[in-house]
């Protein structure tokens, strides 16, 4: 069942078995806004046991750099504005990775690890990449890092 994510009253929904389920929940929201703020689309969630085929496809993509995460995902999302096409996985841990690739464009491919707050770095990502801090009203404090996708997806 799929849940349109609101980021004027922030909700665990479907996060409920997270450790960090407020920070994840409040992550998710940042997602929803940004969304809405630039392209007017409503980010939707579904329960990962729903979605074999966006989690395949965010791990066929993690692939590229040897990363598979132990972390259970919770919720995807897959979808497209304009000429970019986005997919992204909330993990239990409190990890969100998107893929973005832009569709007529293969300069503008890329996947993005957002860190919940007070997560710690993944072992899967530790010493691999360097996390940039973003304050956001909905959820605190994110630690944030990316890779260029080289490959056709």
């Amino acid at each position: 069942m799929s849940y349109t994510v609101d980021f004027k009253n922030v909700s665990t929904v479907g996060l409920e078995s997270s450790p960090a389920a407020e920070a994840l929940a409040g992550l998710r929201a940042n997602e929803a806004r940004y969304f809405m703020n630039k392209y007017e689309h409503e980010f939707t969630v579904v329960p990962a046991s729903e979605s074999a085929e966006t989690l395949d496809y965010v791990n066929r993509v993690l692939k590229e750099r040897d990363i598979a995460f132990a972390a259970k995902p919770l919720e995807t999302s897959r979808f497209q504005v304009e000429n970019i096409k986005f997919a992204y996985v909330f993990y239990e841990d409190g990890l969100s990775i998107n893929v973005m690739y832009t569709v007529d464009d293969p300069k503008k491919r890329a996947v993005g690890f957002k860190l919940s707050e007070g997560m710690e770095v993944p072992e899967e990502l530790e010493g691999k990449f360097k996390f940039a801090r973003q304050k956001s009203k909905l959820a605190g404090t994110i630690r944030g890092s990316f890779f260029v996708i080289k490959g056709e997806y």
